[in-house]
Formats: C-alpha cells, structure tokens, sequence
C-alpha cells in the first residue's frame, strides 16, 4: 500500500430543505387554512479517527465529498427527511487545517475522536408556520440554508514515542527491526527507507511503546536536499530522539561528531521545539573494526558535553538492552545520567572484584593493593569463638542395651500407661418362676 501522509481535499456540508406552500382542501371543509410542512436539516460532514487506517491514500484520489441534502416540506403538515451525516475515517494522529487561512481546525490525536468540520444547513420553514389572526392564508415560505464548505489539508503525523534519526544507511531499518515485528526494506545503499515506519517494542514487565523510523537527513535538508524536512513532522509527537551515528561511515567529511552537529542544525532549523526533546546517541556498528577505532574519540568529546553514548551493534544486538533501558527510563519520566557525573560504588570491594556502580551499566575490575599498605592497615579484632563439645558415637551394643533398659526417669514414669483390669461381671439376679408362666419378684402378687 502506497503511503500518502499529506493531501488536499474539499468538503461540502447538504443544503436544508425548502419549506412547502400549501392548503388544506377536503371535502366537507371550507377554507382549511395552510398546511406546508419544514424542510429537512442537510448532513454535516464529519472526521473520525480509525485506528485501522495508516495512510491518506483514499482521498488522494477522490478530492470532493460532499454530504446529501434535506428534503423539502410537503403537504398535509409533513415534515422532510433531515439527511444523514458524512462520516470520513481518517488515520489517528490527522491534522486538519484550512486551506485558504492556515488555521488548525482540529487534531485526531486519540482513537474514536470525532469532530464536525462542515455544518449542514438548516431546513425552511412552511407556511403553515407564518399563520396569523391578521394573516390567516401565507403564500410563501421559508428556503433552506446552503451548508458550509471549505477547502482542507490533511496533515498525517503518526503517534510515536520514540523516534529515530540518522544519515542515510546508519542502520536505522535495521535497528527497528531488531527490537520490535517491524520488517522495514533494508539494503547496503542509501535511501533505502522512502516512508516512514512503525514498530511496537516489547519491554519489560508488559510494557512496551512505538518507535518510528524516518528517512535518512543529510546536510542541506532544509534546502531541498535528500528527502528534506518531509517527514520530520512523523516525528514531532515523540517524547524522545534517538540520534544513531555511524560510526563506520566512509568519507573524509564523514566523523561520528560532524555528523551529529548536522542532525541538530537540521532540526533547528525545522522546528526549535523539536531540536529541544530529550535526546539519546546511540553509536551503531561498534562490530566493525572501523567502528572500534572511532568509539573511543567520540565518547572522549561527548564526555566534555556531559551526554551519554550508547554503543551497539544493530545487526548483532549488542548494547541493544542498555539502550532500550535509557529509553524506558526517559519515558517513565526520569534522567538520564551524564558522563560527567562522578559515579561512587555502592561499598568497597575487594581485591580482583568487579565493582556495582550506581547511576552506570560499566563493570570496572578493583585494583589490587601493595603489600605494604595491605601489612599496615590495623588487624581487624577477631571475635571469641564458643567451643562447641564433640558429640560421641553409640555403638550398635550402647545402642541395643539402651533400648533394652527401662525407663528410670520420673518422667518416663508418668507417660507409662497403666494396665486396664477388667471388672468382674456379676451374677445375674435368678428369678422364679410360677406355674402358669408368671414371674415372682417384689411387685408379684
């Protein structure tokens, strides 16, 4: 799909309808009076942002909309059909500006926003509205109103939070496509990418942003060369920049600092709010031997700047994590650190151990001391250890007359249970009994 970012459309909102002239005549009835209904209200047009649309590419070819007219009143107080509106799907990020004044109209910056450009016109009045006592049979009636018109321009700038820009084969293609399921063209010319392109990154946790990659600038862009500023307005809604040098870029005229410089200049002379965002250099293709030679110069004069230098390797992903993690830190709102800032360790280490520095993702080596200012230092005082006996081992014969033994203890003693004697059942009462069946016993008669 062609990607079409800026167009010229005109709109034209629906006339309302006229109001009817007429009389009631039926038999039986003299002098019905008026009976001339409204015209119908015309459609407004109206733009909604759609998340599923990315470009302007339908009204590049169809540069007239125009909404359907009220319809007109009738007889027998009928009323017209107010038409319906004009709805137009546009991509979310579409700015609408006039064409003739330059004014900003509106901005669909959010999913589901929806804002009426062109009003429709009102419909006319019937007769039957301009009845009186003095004037009981009105021969006209009221017209509908024409709706607006107006001539737009659509602006598309895509929603991203982080940005990225570079010179032409600096491997920004290739870096979107490394962090996210984006899969822009990439080839070893430049001006490989011609349209912008955009790729959701997943970080940690559940959390992940977009990030948007653009053509290359070169030197002279606001001038007209290479691509120019046209599509640095994809990156205006970005928190943060990432400026991705190269640092194995040929050409005598070609250093990781000049090109730097260029990419700011640039900026500044399109917009002074842009070139003010928070920015992160990354250094790309620290792989290549050329690469390796000119990292250490450039983070020695970025030092002097007090900004940090993030070297990786795109197509290796190496130093890929660090920076995605300065990005996460911008966007929740924090800083990043300075090279100039002196980082302390979090406590001593010992000789030959890696140091943990805080505010720093640099692993540094202790160095180890001299033997003198080792032996001078004051013993520390050891602290008296509590001698614990030594447990002696049973014998299996210790252990089988230990069993065999019977409990002396008071304890022991109680926990024996007692043997349960048994009662001795006692005899049964012997009853006598009379001839005839009957028993004897004290009730007996």
């Amino acid at each position: 799909m062609k990607f079409v970012d800026q167009v010229s459309i005109q709109v034209k909102a629906g006339d309302g309808g006229n109001g009817a002239v007429a009389f009631r005549r039926e038999k039986f009835i003299d002098r019905g009076g008026p009976s001339g209904g409204d015209g119908g209200n015309g459609g407004s047009v109206v733009f909604e942002a759609d998340t599923g649309l990315t470009t302007l590419l339908d009204y590049r070819y169809q540069p007239l909309h125009r909404a359907r007219n009220g319809q007109h009143g009738m007889g027998s107080d009928c009323n017209g059909a107010a038409a319906d509106d004009l709805v137009l799907r546009v991509p979310v990020g579409t700015l609408i500006r006039d064409q003739d004044s330059g004014e900003v109209l509106a901005d669909l910056a959010s999913p589901g926003a929806r804002v009426v450009i062109a009003q429709g016109g009102r419909g006319g009045l019937g007769n039957i509205n301009f009845a009186t006592s003095t004037r009981q049979t009105p021969r006209f009636a009221q017209d509908g109103k024409p709706g607006e018109e107006r001539k737009l321009v659509l602006e598309l700038k895509l929603l991203a939070d982080v940005g990225l820009l570079g010179f032409p084969n600096a491997g920004k293609s290739t870096l979107i496509s490394r962090v996210s399921r984006a899969r822009p063209k990439v080839a070893d010319y430049p001006f490989t990418t011609l349209v912008p392109n955009l790729g959701v990154v997943p970080y940690k946790d559940g959390i992940s942003f977009v990030m948007a990659d653009i053509p290359g600038i070169i030197e002279g862009a606001a001038e007209g060369a290479g691509l120019g500023h046209q599509f640095l307005r994809h990156v205006e809604r970005c928190r943060v920049l990432i400026h991705l040098v190269d640092l194995a870029a040929p050409g005598e005229d070609r250093s990781p600092l000049h090109d730097l410089d260029v990419l700011n200049r640039e900026l500044a002379r399109y917009s002074p709010e842009l070139a003010g965002k928070p920015q992160i250099v990354a250094a790309n293709k620290v792989d290549l031997p050329d690469g390796r030679e000119r990292l250490a110069p450039f983070q020695a004069a970025m030092a002097g700047r007090g900004a940090p230098v993030f070297p990786i390797s795109a197509a290796t992903g190496e130093g890929v994590g660090p920076l995605l993690d300065a990005v996460a830190q911008v966007l929740s709102g924090g800083t990043l650190p300075t090279l100039g800032r002196a980082a302390r360790p979090r406590r001593r280490p010992r000789s030959g151990e890696p140091l943990e520095w805080a505010g720093r993702g640099v692993a540094r080596t202790a160095t180890p001391e001299p033997d003198g200012e080792k032996a001078a230092r004051a013993p520390r005082r050891a602290r008296p250890t509590p001698a614990v006996p030594a447990r002696k081992r049973k014998t299996p014969a210790a252990k089988k007359a230990a069993a065999s033994e019977p409990a002396k203890t008071a304890k022991t003693a109680r926990l024996v249970r007692k043997p349960v004697v048994a009662r001795k059942k006692t005899a049964a009462r012997k009853s006598t009994a009379r001839p005839g069946g009957r028993r004897s016993g004290k009730g007996g008669r």
